[in-house]
């Protein structure tokens, strides 16, 4: 897989080179292409935004550097193109697992105001968001939809039962987890996590995950309990 992600900030996506990402961009398992729409203004100061028709606070960014770097990097329009913003379609872990089928994807990272609709109009096929909040650019946003999508990637976790086991991928949340040492500060691990009995761990599990997701994310809850009676 292939993702290009277009930026007036390529310096954020750093972030990108630490752990288990950053472990799987070196191996070569996905590949991250970073461009700087700056490198496409046709301004002399290399200039991407401007004010606003109609007037308002802010500024907004220029469609010509932006349709430009969309055009050399895709000019055969194969990637699925998307620009985050808070009024697009809301991510989660269906669309993580649909994105990671994808051969290319291009992500828009808008940054000031917005971005000139025409642009979007002309080069993008779907907007998405990663929740009902405005970050001050799509640099953050996009980095979500990479970390979660590559989950799902073969090669990129290190087990491959890991993504299997996360919350949201039967629909529940994750049931707690434990570690050495057995007691720390008077708290114990459960008893039935410590006897080797797989069947009673498992269905400890599932009883503390359904547990979990009817207390924190009822709607969660109520979607497993529709699709298990459809079933």
């Amino acid at each position: 897989m292939r993702i290009d992600v277009l930026t007036v900030f390529p310096e954020e996506f750093a972030a990108l080179d630490s752990g288990v990402v950053g472990r799987a961009l070196q191996k070569g398992v996905f590949e991250v292409n970073v461009v700087n729409i700056r490198d496409y203004s046709a301004d002399k100061h290399r200039r991407t935004d401007d004010y606003p028709f109609g007037g308002g606070a802010g500024m907004v960014m220029t469609p010509q550097p932006i349709y430009d770097a969309i055009q050399a990097v895709d000019p055969e329009r194969k990637a699925r193109r998307i620009y985050m913003s808070p009024r697009g379609r809301t991510f989660d872990h269906e669309l993580s697992l649909e994105l990671a089928r994808e051969e290319r994807i291009l992500l828009l990272c808008g940054s000031y105001e917005g971005v000139d609709e025409r642009v979007l109009e002309l080069c993008i096929d779907e907007e998405l968001s990663i929740g009902d909040y405005v970050l001050t650019g799509g640099e953050l946003a996009a980095m979500v939809v990479i970390n979660a999508l590559s989950r799902h990637i073969d090669g990129v976790l290190g087990c491959s039962e890991s993504d299997e086991d996360e919350s949201f991928a039967d629909g529940l949340l994750e049931y707690p987890q434990y570690t050495r040492p057995s007691t720390f500060m008077g708290k114990e691990v459960p008893e039935v996590l410590l006897n080797g009995h797989h069947a009673k761990i498992n269905a400890w599990r599932m009883e503390k995950s359904l547990e979990l997701t009817k207390e924190r994310r009822p709607d969660l809850y109520e979607k497993y309990l529709k699709k298990k009676d459809e079933k």
